[in-house]
């Protein structure tokens, strides 16, 4: 079902929602940018269509909506523990693009499905509904198409904007009535979905550990200075480190928190004892990439990346992510002696 909406209709959408949800989507951040006097777009609650960004790729993903930075678990006393409650209460509505949409599919996998469910996440990622906005033209440094999640229908909800109207193709019949009392008029409405990018990406078919030995990855030891930041905007990046924080008016009480962690800055693989699975950056890049385009995929089927080119976008060394994976055929040539 499709509706068409004038701003003020959508408004009118959005506060009907927010007596049940918290609205989220991509904002400009005004002088927050990496550098000096620059934006940037990352996801916050708004309260009016108007705040949101529309034409911009947004820096960072969603993931923040269902993964916080810092998530305190428990607190705990001599005797007692306490579960903390949820960051978030009500549920959300979240505004992403497809390549987004396919990393929930990610994330719920390496959440919900992966042996044990996780509390945590499972109670942020219930009632919550994804309006995915159409992408009519490719971004710099996207290659979706290549990873397949350039299209998507699993949405509640789907929008693009057509001479200054919203249009909104619907999933969600419990809120089809609200869009049709608030609507102009209803018809058809098709979400466009690139079919192209400038870039893209071959993973290639006989790809295997053996590549780990390749002598691409030492090129990354002196490249890389693991800042980290492709991690922290990688809407797939999932690892997360444990702290117990002591009170300092009372060192026997606490709370335990779980912060977001990079497998590419210093410390994330040492171990009790001294030791440390990667020092290099280099084998940090290997681990990285590996993950994204072959681990996950043994295991689930498809491949981890969703293509949103967003680590390329961040790297203050211009280090590219969709370059590495083009190296890799060459790579396997290598370890393999099939040049």
């Amino acid at each position: 079902m499709g509706y068409l909406l004038n701003e003020n209709n959508f408004n009118d959408v959005i506060q009907e929602w927010q007596k049940d949800y918290l609205i989220y989507a991509p904002k400009k951040m005004l002088g927050e940018g990496m550098y000096s006097d620059t934006d940037i777009t990352r996801y916050a609650a708004i309260n009016d269509i108007s705040e949101i960004e529309w034409e911009k790729k947004s820096d960072f993903s969603f993931k923040e909506v269902l993964l916080p930075l810092s998530e305190t678990l428990f607190y705990y006393t001599e005797g007692t523990v306490k579960e903390a409650e949820a960051n978030r209460k009500s549920g959300a509505v979240i505004f992403l693009r497809s390549c987004d949409l396919h990393a929930v599919k990610r994330l719920d996998e390496i959440y919900l499905r992966n042996g044990y469910e996780d509390f945590y996440y499972q109670r942020l990622r219930a009632n919550v509904r994804f309006l995915v906005i159409g992408c009519s033209a490719t971004y710099d440094n996207c290659f979706c198409v290549s990873m397949g999640t350039n299209h998507i229908d699993s949405y509640d909800a789907g929008l693009t904007i057509n001479d200054g109207l919203f249009h909104i193709n619907s999933h969600w019949e419990e809120m089809n009535p609200l869009f049709s009392r608030c609507s102009q008029k209803e018809a058809e409405v098709v979400i466009p979905f690139v079919t192209s990018n400038q870039i893209n990406v071959k993973v290639p078919e006989n790809l295997s550990i053996a590549v780990n030995s390749a002598s691409l990855w030492k090129e990354y030891d002196s490249r890389c200075i693991n800042c980290g930041r492709c991690n922290f905007v990688c809407p797939t990046c999932t690892c997360f480190t444990m702290q117990d924080i002591f009170y300092t008016d009372n060192g026997k009480a606490g709370e335990r928190r779980r912060v977001h962690a990079s497998c590419m800055v210093d410390g994330y693989t040492d171990m009790a004892g001294g030791g440390s699975y990667r020092k290099k950056n280099g084998d940090r890049m290997r681990f990285k990439v590996m993950h994204k385009v072959y681990d996950y995929k043994k295991r689930n089927g498809y491949h981890m990346c969703v293509g949103c080119g967003r680590c390329d976008d961040v790297c203050p060394e211009y280090i590219s992510f969709s370059h590495c994976v083009n190296r890799l055929e060459d790579a396997m040539k290598e370890v393999t002696g099939n040049e």
